[in-house]
């Protein structure tokens, strides 16, 4: 094979693969923050909006403070409805939500009234940090 056919096909091959790795599509992930409950029933149909739109997103929702109070045993919006309806929905659409324990301690909530579907993390800012850093999501505050 001559020099030049030689170059030419590294070229093609080189190609090929620029190509093929454009063209893998990336994943989408996103991490909501709410920290205050005040926000949760606009952050809830938020990422409802964003499924319908991108159904093969990757969203996580991570409460601190204030935000938290939405995902207690018992919680309702302002018009009397319960949030763990819509957390549930949500879950089963595959998205994750995740509860600071700090605050859980600071404010001396017990775990147990955390809804089941919610993962209690050490930290709110810093799984909000984590997921940015580490994993590379997107952040959106409602």
């Amino acid at each position: 094979m001559t020099l030049l056919r030689r170059c030419f096909a590294a070229f093609l091959l080189s190609l090929l693969s620029y190509t093929a790795v454009q063209a893998a599509p990336k994943v989408e992930k996103v991490v909501y923050h709410v920290n205050d409950t005040a926000n949760a029933a606009a952050a809830l149909r938020n990422i409802r909006n964003h499924l319908d739109a991108s159904p093969q997103a990757t969203i996580v929702l991570v409460a601190h403070g204030a935000g938290i109070d939405f995902l207690l045993d018992g919680a309702i919006d302002k018009d009397g409805y319960p949030y763990d309806v819509a957390v549930r929905e949500l879950v089963r659409r595959g998205v994750g939500f995740r509860v600071c324990n700090n605050t859980l301690q600071g404010r001396g909530i017990e775990r147990q009234r955390v809804l089941p579907e919610a993962v209690i993390v050490p930290s709110g800012v810093a799984e909000l940090s984590r997921l940015q850093t580490q994993e590379g999501y997107a952040y959106i505050k409602p």
